[in-house]
């Protein structure tokens, strides 16, 4: 079955090209158009009740649709911003400890990176960092670090970015949670829609935070987060949206919410979250789960692989596949190839109109709902042209 109906618009605007950076900069779905579209009406005819429309009816539902894909035992714990790095801020703002001491990995996205080396340099946080290889033994190495203590902060991807190899131990680290530290803070944006997941036993010991701009198909601005009962009920970097509900607080300070909505920021571009419920809604309606555009993805990339192990794409038969596909286990949504010559083949291909993307050494071919077997067949064909 061809799902690129759901896509016509964006499929349209370039019809010959293959985009295999669905990890990257996913095509938006036809219905994300319709709800840009509403969004602005919305906000035209509402008007100064505008706010009274998406706190009523907008973000309950984009809640909803979160709960239910992650298995939280509660909408109420997920608040919504622009960007990850803004939640980030917030978390680490509400350790008391200074300078914050963090756990966390070679492996992780910049927003992490860059904000992290700069708190070091500032004399603000001291981070050990677990490097990623050899991945075989990365999981032990990492929660032993983790159980050895001394860490008011452990950060870990579901899914890390640039080889994406998955993390499968997210509940050892739960099991050290505590609201007097550590926090465990979970980075799920390769994982969150790309692979089924369920948070339901460790949903009141960690954070998790993600977003709609790649698998979830919403474009930027529907970044979000689940912050469990009882942790950091006092982030310093707050916005006024999180002081409207059932507050608590010293007397005469800054009053907080009980819930996830303590970690509200302030006024930002909700048209997102109308796009992310509408892309929901049809995926509802077309009976496409996580598992089911998962499983979609998976039969593309083992047929890519293949290709590449058997010598019909050409020189990638070089490259070492970081993320291999075996087995029925989680994965990431893209494969990861690793070669000196990364950053050539992605200018090649681009020139023949075929977008994949690279990190390092490393380049990646994302998969989604949008391809077909005949895009994978091109693809195969595009690389075997790469000198």
């Amino acid at each position: 079955m061809s799902y690129k109906p759901l896509f016509s618009r964006a499929l349209g605007l370039d019809p010959e090209r293959l985009h295999f950076a669905a990890h990257s900069h996913h095509l938006w779905p036809d219905a994300s158009f319709d709800a840009q579209v509403q969004a602005w009406a919305e906000a035209n005819r509402f008007a100064d009740r505008k706010w009274d429309l998406v706190f009523g009816e907008v973000v309950p539902e984009a809640q909803k649709h979160v709960a239910e894909e992650l298995g939280l035992p509660s909408p109420d714990s997920l608040i919504f911003t622009s960007n990850t790095h803004d939640l980030l801020l917030r978390i680490v703002s509400g350790v008391e400890t200074k300078p914050v001491r963090i756990l966390a990995t070679d492996g992780e996205f910049h927003s992490f990176r860059r904000q992290s080396e700069r708190w070091e340099e500032a004399g603000e946080a001291v981070v050990a960092r677990v490097p990623l290889q050899p991945f075989a033994t990365f999981a032990e190495r990492f929660v032993a670090a983790a159980r050895a203590g001394g860490h008011d902060l452990i950060l870990v991807s579901q899914v890390f970015f640039r080889t994406g190899q998955v993390f499968d131990a997210v509940e050892e680290l739960a099991a050290l949670a505590d609201p007097d530290g550590p926090w465990v803070v979970i980075d799920g944006y390769h994982g969150f829609m790309a692979t089924p997941t369920d948070l339901s036993r460790v949903a009141d010991r960690v954070f998790y935070l993600a977003g709609g701009y790649k698998y979830a198909m919403a474009g930027e601005g529907a970044c979000f987060l689940h912050a469990p009962p009882g942790f950091c009920p006092r982030p310093v970097i707050t916005g006024w949206f999180a002081e409207f509900g059932h507050l608590e607080g010293p007397p005469g300070g800054v009053q907080y919410r009980t819930d996830g909505g303590r970690f509200w920021g302030a006024t930002f571009d909700c048209s997102a979250l109308y796009r992310f419920n509408a892309v929901r809604r049809m995926l509802g309606e077309q009976g496409l789960t996580t598992a089911k555009i998962a499983a979609h993805a998976r039969g593309l990339q083992a047929r890519f692989q293949t290709a590449i192990r058997d010598g019909e794409a050409g020189v990638l038969s070089t490259a070492d596949i970081l993320n291999p596909v075996e087995g029925e286990s989680s994965r990431a949504r893209f494969l990861a190839l690793r070669s000196d010559e990364a950053a050539r083949w992605k200018t090649e291909l681009q020139r023949m109109n075929v977008i994949a993307d690279v990190r390092d050494d490393v380049i990646r071919f994302g998969f989604s709902l949008y391809q077909s077997e005949d895009d994978v067949e091109k693809l195969i064909h595009a690389c075997a042209r790469l000198d």
